[in-house]
């Protein structure tokens, strides 16, 4: 999967959260480009494609605000608002939207994409509902923080650059064995993905389930638990688990130690 592709699913599986856990019926968002400029490309729950790969300028409009802003912005409605310029009423009026929140994605400071979510009506957005898009908010952080931390230690050079490298061979590995149906030619993958760690013997001290292993890989990999799940075919609330329970295996108390623990012991390359 590519890093425009892996950030696409982040922000999907952002906006499915959204909506889930508020009740809004609409959610769409995207990620800044080059300049100052930001491009919605993934909808939800939307009736017509008039926002999608609408460019949003900073400063122009509620989700240009929320740039410029670097904090979350909510208009009751879009349309008559006074506290927004209204460059893009013509596309949020054929999807019949009214009431709209934005809430800016911001990694080390900078503002990287939106979230937005909307109602049909014109009714009051706050309390629970925008605490709730902020966190979705903060789960794309998250990713895209770990994703590149991954790519600074790929372009690290040399032995690091080869080391990453393996990594992505075993993560590769690991997701398609349970795809296999075939219990020979799975458990065959399984042995050769074991080669990639056959410089460190697992620890007898630590024993780590199957796909447990399978969810420090994501991890590893700079995934959230939505994209793991995803990868692995289960729900992230499964995820969660298995993260759970090797976390306290390892003796860890985050997911980045949980990652370190891992390697240390000789379950991750």
């Amino acid at each position: 999967m590519t890093a425009d592709a892996a950030d696409a699913v982040e922000i999907r599986n952002a906006l499915l959260r959204l909506r889930r856990a508020t009740g809004l019926p609409v959610a769409f968002g995207g990620l800044m480009e080059a300049g100052r400029q930001m491009r919605i490309s993934e909808l939800s729950g939307t009736a017509t494609h008039a926002l999608r790969s609408l460019v949003v300028t900073s400063g122009i409009g509620l989700g240009g605000k929320t740039v410029v802003l670097a904090r979350p912005c909510v208009v009751t409605d879009y349309s008559a608002s006074r506290q927004i310029s209204h460059e893009y009423d013509a596309p949020v009026a054929v999807e019949g939207l009214r009431s709209v929140l934005a809430v800016p994605v911001v990694v080390r400071h900078e503002v990287r994409g939106v979230l937005y979510g909307a109602l049909r009506t014109a009714q009051p957005l706050g309390g629970r509902m925008l605490d709730e898009a902020v966190e979705a908010a903060r789960d794309v952080e998250r990713a895209l923080v770990l994703r590149e931390e991954a790519r600074t230690l790929a372009a690290g050079g040399g032995a690091g650059a080869g080391r990453e490298q393996v990594r992505e061979a075993h993560a590769a590995l690991r997701a398609l064995a349970p795809k296999i149906a075939d219990p020979q030619l799975r458990a065959e993958l399984l042995d050769a993905c074991a080669l990639l760690t056959a410089d460190s013997t697992p620890s007898e001290r630590v024993r780590l389930a199957p796909r447990e292993v399978d969810v420090l890989v994501c991890v590893a990999a700079g995934a959230t638990n939505g994209v793991a799940a995803e990868r692995l075919g289960v729900t992230p609330e499964t995820v969660k688990g298995y993260l759970r329970s090797a976390m306290r295996k390892l003796r860890a108390r985050t997911r980045g130690e949980a990652v370190v623990a891992a390697r240390r012991a000789g379950w991750l390359p």
